[in-house]
């Protein structure tokens, strides 16, 4: 089936919002979500809303959960999100955080007690349109194990950078794992095996089959280096801000963990380039351009540079969905009354 971004968006919104969210964190959780599938991330697009949904109404997601201010330093903010859902939250913290960033030079933001946020380098988008370089860091449930053993300790400790390079910026978002879960959820949806080296069952044993691997565990990316970072991320999320560490947090693919808050925590650190230069910030701009120039005259790729910023995306722009993606989503609109046929 084919959508148009703006048909997704309103739809998305709607559908958000008739299980009690606002309609402004609804329309910022739907364009967070439509963004992930413009940037081909669908892993982290339309297909996840379902399971948002079920959250929202089983109470794993208050809706009418809001962020509460814990501390604020002025460079430092933390914020507590009462198990809500995440997109709205740290897109108004990376907000929080490109403000503070002009102001001091430099700033964190944290949100603590809050839930999955969906693809991670759309949260770099507040910092880039101020030309300031971001770096997002978030967590999950646990589905990664120590390097050589077979209990999963930490989640895929997903991170992202956004760097103000010019003519386009880059998008850096990745998963500490060989691959993000969201696209062990697709190959579990379809049926499919997947590709070696992505997943192992329960005891640590490689396995194709996706649903196992959801079961299971993921493998680290790069082996023991993939490991060191993971770890990493889950210190300066789960540890430094909390509540859970990710053998805490409640799975939202696992239907017996619906009703349950995920704790998840996020945390955003921008930079501003014309306060880190040696030379006043002259300089910054060009060197970062520089760095762009040399990487493509190398024969390279800048990481994310075709993903598209807010103001590119056209309502008119067509997005894909699977047929049983189609049929879920216009089987939730009946059930919530969201009526797709006004979208």
């Amino acid at each position: 089936m084919t959508l148009t971004v703006g048909q997704a968006r309103r739809l998305s919104t709607s559908l958000l919002q008739a299980t009690g969210l606002s309609a402004d964190h609804a329309l910022t959780t739907a364009q967070c979500i439509v963004l992930a599938d413009c940037w081909g991330v669908s892993s982290h697009g339309l297909s996840r809303l379902p399971y948002y949904l079920e959250r929202l109404l089983s109470g794993g997601y208050p809706p009418g959960a809001a962020l509460r201010t814990v501390t604020d330093t002025g460079p430092l903010c933390v914020l507590d999100g009462g198990g809500g859902l995440g997109h709205w939250q740290l897109w108004s913290a990376a907000q929080l955080a490109a403000e503070r960033a002009l102001q001091h030079g430099i700033s964190a933001t944290a949100v603590g007690n809050s839930g999955h946020c969906g693809a991670l380098g759309v949260y770099t988008l507040p910092a880039l349109e101020h030309g300031l370089a971001a770096m997002v860091f978030s967590h999950g449930p646990a589905v990664m194990a120590p390097w050589g053993a077979a209990a999963p300790v930490l989640s895929t400790s997903p991170l992202a950078a956004g760097i103000p390079t010019t003519p386009r910026p880059a998008i850096i978002d990745m998963a500490t794992t060989a691959v993000a879960r969201g696209r062990i959820a697709e190959y579990a949806r379809r049926g499919d095996p997947l590709p070696a080296g992505w997943g192992l069952d329960p005891d640590g044993r490689p396995t194709d089959d996706a649903s196992v691997a959801l079961a299971g565990l993921l493998a680290p990316l790069g082996g023991a280096k993939g490991f060191a970072l993971a770890l990493l991320v889950e210190a300066l999320t789960a540890g430094m801000i909390g509540p859970e560490l990710s053998v805490n947090v409640a799975d939202m693919f696992a239907r017996e963990d619906r009703a349950r808050p995920q704790r998840i925590a996020h945390l955003v650190v921008v930079l501003d380039p014309a306060r880190t230069d040696a030379d006043g910030g002259a300089r910054a701009v060009a060197r970062l351009a520089d760095l762009a120039r040399g990487v493509e005259a190398a024969g390279g790729r800048l990481p994310g540079s075709s993903r598209q910023l807010l103001g590119e995306v056209s309502d008119e722009q067509e997005l894909h969905i699977t047929t049983d993606l189609e049929v879920e989503l216009r089987s939730w609109a009946t059930r919530l009354g969201a009526h797709p046929e006004e979208s």
